[in-house]
């Protein structure tokens, strides 16, 4: 089992500062929003005013600024609205991550309006770098793409949209396309042949599509077909 990387969540309250140790990659994750548990992100179950020092908080001042004196209330109230105090080489790597993360998502969601194709990530992430965007390691990815699209835009013509696609498969081959296709997007549509081959109108992420066709073709060992009807 590879060791916890801890660092320090610090919140000033009433002029005083309360502080935990906690993993670094688990409080981010909390702190972009995902749902973890509290007590599987602490290291220990004290309040501390110096964590490094070791000085630990009382439970008569808890209570006074916290409400409580449970540990684990006190703890989500400081990673809730306290700050991270992160090495440069962690705050590096949250931002790459973060940064990975926003490439996927224009990747997934964002065509060329100019031909209605995907655009390739690397195309993204040169992009982002010829734009000087910055990226919050803490923000989660909708909350910042907008903006980031704003300036991408200037650099590289992009759009936010859906495809609405036909998915075709030989028959042997229908049950599991369409196991396939539910995940990838929403049918909108769907009918089979006499024969049992399968046709589904399916609705994807626009930049979507060239995974769509390379997993239908590796599903149906290159007899199903997917055929854009429109963008939008």
């Amino acid at each position: 089992m590879s060791k916890r990387r801890l660092t320090v969540a610090r919140l000033e309250k009433g002029g005083k500062r309360f502080e935990i140790f906690v993993d670094v990659e688990k409080a981010w994750l909390f702190k972009s929003g995902e749902q973890i548990n509290i007590r599987d992100i602490v290291e220990g179950e004290f309040i501390y005013y110096d964590a490094r020092q070791g000085l630990k908080a009382s439970e008569g001042e808890l209570k006074k600024f916290f409400g409580t004196s449970d540990p684990y209330q006190v703890a989500e109230l400081i990673l809730r609205k306290g700050e991270l105090l992160l090495t440069s080489e962690q705050r590096r790597e949250l931002i790459e991550a973060k940064r990975r993360q926003i490439i996927e998502f224009i990747a997934r969601n964002a065509v060329d309006p100019r031909t209605n194709t995907p655009i390739p990530p690397k195309r993204i992430e040169l992009a982002l770098q010829e734009a000087k965007v910055g990226v919050d390691p803490f923000q989660p990815v909708e909350t910042q793409v907008a903006e980031i699209l704003k300036k991408l835009r200037m650099i590289l013509p992009l759009k936010i949209a859906r495809a609405l696609v036909l998915v075709s498969s030989p028959p042997q081959y229908a049950s599991k396309v369409r196991a396939l296709a539910s995940k990838m997007g929403k049918i909108v549509k769907e009918s089979y042949g006499s024969d049992g081959s399968l046709n589904l109108e399916l609705e994807i992420p626009a930049g979507m599509q060239s995974a769509l066709i390379e997993k239908v073709a590796e599903s149906t060992r290159g007899g199903g077909e997917v055929k854009l009807l429109r963008v939008e």
